[in-house]
């Protein structure tokens, strides 16, 4: 370690000719998110040859790759945190953005500027064959910049998944694997084993790997797999109880900061000194202290409601603000929620993939309502506490309205608990 001390043009495709003087960054961006709907993919033999075609950048820096249900987000702020206090350059790739798109890509916390992120995915775009979708574009994009900008690290969080995700076109130096719960199971699977051989995907050949607290069922499928392909494995054994989730989230990338020999003064530093924005993010809001999480599946949820009860809001008059997406398990959500908060109210974010009025009217129990204006909802929303979860999109809503006053005047953001 260092001295610490010291514009959708023909054929889908963006073109030059859209720039920021035609069009703004959150403009170009929104055209560039069509990718999404109308490209499934290159997949990761076709990303592969797409990087080798840019000189392959992801070879120029030192990779830590972390997948996992929940919880990688976290981890990997903490980390790139804690290595750019070692003195380190680090580069972190996120997803998804709160406020700004700005936010997935970072070098020392520091966002991407929005002509460099155009550039990136210009670059990218100008080697295109096969029709890439969003993501494939945004990797491809943070490549290039973090080699651009010679940073030492790179934090890299898998978007979906681990084995197909174009992330894991990378060589990394160490792979974490946060936790292993039922999401996305369209995609990776029904149960426990199948999604854990998903994120398990991301071992590489002789590779460490770092893990989270796993159930039995999950704990076999990572060993086998880490067992094939000769990966040294540790596995962190958490007491059972869902409120140690969050010291898990620090342990581990306390523990891959130690493997990256970085000194324990710098790490209990970075402890203390982290900013993990919309993860139990608490802001004064005239009268109102809002709470800002977006867990948004039931293991979250979970993990989120057991921290709740260790709080002091625990005691106090608080209500829910939630939101849902349509492929997640919301009505599991809204029970787990209700079960613990008498009062609720359920709005809708604007999406295509939002759980609406039909779908949520029907679950709705006594105390709880649903207003479709984000607004309204949160004005409708009653009491010295407002926690604000469901939805990574209605926490990144409310924060950008929070931030520019116009929820309230004169919002403040305090000191956020240590849920990390």
């Amino acid at each position: 370690m260092k001295n610490w001390k010291k514009n959708l043009p023909r054929s889908g495709r963006l073109s030059a000719a859209i720039t920021p003087i035609k069009m703004n960054f959150n403009d170009w961006f929104s055209a560039l998110q069509t990718r999404t709907a109308s490209h499934s993919g290159a997949g990761l033999a076709a990303f592969k040859e797409l990087l080798a075609r840019l000189k392959n950048p992801q070879q120029n820096y030192k990779i830590i790759h972390v997948a996992g249900t929940n919880g990688k987000g976290t981890v990997c702020m903490l980390l790139a945190h804690t290595l750019t206090g070692a003195g380190e350059k680090t580069g972190l790739f996120i997803s998804p953005h709160l406020t700004s798109p700005t936010e997935r890509l970072q070098i020392d916390s520091i966002e991407i500027a929005p002509k460099d992120f155009i550039n990136a995915v210009e670059k990218v775009l100008v080697c295109e064959q096969e029709p890439l979708n969003l993501f494939e574009i945004l990797t491809a994009a943070a490549f290039v910049y973090f080699a651009e900008q010679k940073v030492t690290y790179v934090v890299l969080e898998t978007g979906l998944g681990g084995r197909k995700d174009p992330t894991n076109s990378c060589l990394p130096v160490l792979s974490i694997i946060t936790s292993v719960g039922l999401d996305h199971t369209q995609i990776l699977g029904d149960t426990l084993s199948k999604i854990a051989a998903e994120k398990a995907g991301i071992i590489k050949p002789g590779v460490p790997v770092l893990c989270g607290d796993l159930s039995s069922g999950v704990k076999r499928v990572v060993e086998e797999i880490a067992r094939e392909r000769k990966a040294p494995l540790e596995i962190l054994h958490a007491e059972n109880s869902l409120g140690n989730a969050q010291a898990q989230n620090r342990e581990l990338a306390c523990r891959a900061a130690k493997f990256l020999k970085v000194p324990d003064e710098v790490i209990a530093h970075a402890v203390e000194t982290v900013k993990v924005p919309g993860r139990f993010e608490i802001f004064s809001c005239g009268k109102k202290t809002i709470i800002l999480d977006g867990a948004h599946n039931p293991q979250a949820i979970e993990n989120l409601l057991a921290f709740w009860q260790t709080t002091p809001f625990a005691q106090k008059h608080a209500t829910v603000l939630c939101a849902f997406m349509q492929d997640k398990d919301y009505p599991k959500m809204l029970s787990m929620l209700s079960a613990c908060f008498k009062t609720g109210t359920v709005t809708a974010v604007s999406s295509p993939r939002a759980a609406g009025k039909n779908l949520i009217t029907p679950l709705l129990p006594p105390g709880w309502q649903f207003i479709p204006d984000i607004s309204a909802a949160f004005i409708r929303a009653q009491a010295e506490v407002v926690l604000v979860t469901g939805s990574f999109y209605l926490a990144g809503e409310i924060r950008k309205r929070i931030i520019n006053n116009t929820l309230c005047q004169n919002s403040v953001r305090n000191s956020v608990l240590k849920k990390h």
